[in-house]
C-alpha cells in the first residue's frame, strides 16, 4: 500500500513510518522543511513538501496514495490561543484530507487521546469530551469518522498521555522539560493521578494495524501502561536528573494544566483482542529509568 503520512518525522511519526516501510508498504511523507526532508529520506521515504495548511498539497498526497496517516499538529501550543490555532488547523487538514477520500474506500488513520472517565478505568467505548481546552480536536475526529457513511474507512488510533522512546515524548517530556528549565520536577494535585502510556514502536505496530484492517468509523487504544501515578514518574526523573520533586499549581503547565491534574486510566483489552496487538517494547518507568540523560527531551 502507498501510503501519505502527515507528521512523519515526531516522535510517533517517525515509529510509524519505520513500521509501514518494514511491512511492505512505500511511504509518501508531508516534509515543512528541508530537515524533515532528509529525515524521511533517509528512511526511505519518498516526500512532498508542504505543511498542513496547505490544504490543496494534502489533497494532492491524498489523491496519490492508498491510504492515509494524518499525525501532523502545530507546535507552538503553550498558551490557550496557539492551542487553539493549532486544533483549528489540524481541523481543516483532516477535512481536507477525508473529503479526498469520499467515496473510494481508502483507509484513513488519525490520533486523538484517551478519553477519562471519573472512578474507572476508561475503554475504547467511552467517548471523548468536545469541550474544554482540547474539545475542538475530537469535533474534527468525530466528523472524520462520521465519513465512514461516505466510503471512507475512516479509524482513530487514540493515544495516552505520554508516548514515548528513550525518554523523550509526551507529559512525561513535558514534565521532563520543565524540571530542567527550573531545577524541580514538578507535578499537579498529588501526585497520586495516573496517567497511561506506551512506547512509540508499539503504538506504531497499531497505527499499522488499523490502516490495514481497522474497520470504518472505529477508535482503538494505543495503551500499554494502564495508568502510572504521577508521584511515580517525577520521582524518576528527579532521581535521573538529580532534581528535587514536589507539587507545584497546575497553572505551571499553562494550559494543559487541568489535564495533567486528571486521573485518567486507559484500558486497551478490546483493541488487544481485536486486532491481535500486543505491545512488546519497554513500559514508561522502565524506559524513563534507562535513557541517555544527554538525549532526554520531549
Amino acid at each position: 500500500m502507498r501510503v501519505f503520512v502527515t507528521g512523519g518525522t515526531g516522535t510517533i511519526g517517525s515509529a510509524v513510518v519505520a513500521e509501514l516501510l518494514g511491512n511492505g508498504h512505500t511511504v509518501l511523507g508531508l516534509a515543512r522543511s528541508e530537515s524533515s526532508e532528509q529525515a524521511l529520506e533517509a528512511a526511505g521515504a519518498e516526500v512532498l513538501r508542504g505543511v498542513i495548511a496547505d490544504l490543496d498539497v494534502l489533497g494532492a498526497g491524498a489523491a496519490q496514495s492508498d491510504g492515509v496517516i494524518s499525525l501532523a499538529f502545530g507546535r507552538d501550543y503553550g498558551s490557550p490561543d496557539a492551542l487553539a490555532a493549532a486544533i483549528a488547523e489540524e481541523s481543516a487538514a483532516l477535512a481536507a484530507l477525508g473529503e479526498q477520500l469520499v467515496g473510494s474506500d481508502r483507509p484513513i488513520v488519525t490520533v486523538s487521546g484517551t478519553p477519562w472517565v471519573p472512578g474507572r478505568v476508561a475503554t475504547e467505548a467511552d467517548p471523548l469530551p468536545t469541550d474544554g481546552p482540547v474539545g475542538g480536536r475530537t469535533r474534527s475526529v468525530d466528523a472524520l469518522l462520521e465519513l465512514a457513511s461516505r466510503g471512507v474507512r475512516a479509524t482513530a488510533v487514540r493515544m495516552p498521555r505520554t508516548v514515548h522512546d528513550r525518554g523523550r515524548g509526551g507529559f512525561a517530556g513535558l514534565l521532563t522539560d520543565q524540571a530542567r528549565r527550573t531545577g524541580v520536577v514538578g507535578y499537579p494535585g498529588d501526585g497520586s493521578q495516573r496517567w497511561p502510556a506506551v512506547h512509540a514502536l508499539d503504538a506504531a505496530v497499531l497505527f499499522r494495524l488499523a490502516l490495514e484492517s481497522a474497520p470504518a468509523g472505529t477508535a482503538w487504544h494505543a495503551v500499554a501502561d494502564e495508568g502510572d501515578a504521577v508521584c511515580d514518574i517525577a520521582a524518576v526523573i528527579g532521581r535521573r536528573l538529580d532534581l528535587p520533586v514536589r507539587p507545584v499549581p497546575e497553572e505551571t503547565f499553562g494550559p494543559f494544566g487541568p489535564i495533567f491534574a486528571m486521573d485518567q486510566p486507559a484500558s486497551s483489552a478490546q483493541t488487544r483482542e481485536a486486532l491481535g496487538w500486543q505491545p512488546k517494547h519497554p513500559s514508561l518507568l522502565e524506559d524513563l529509568e534507562n535513557i541517555d540523560l544527554e538525549n532526554l527531551a520531549s
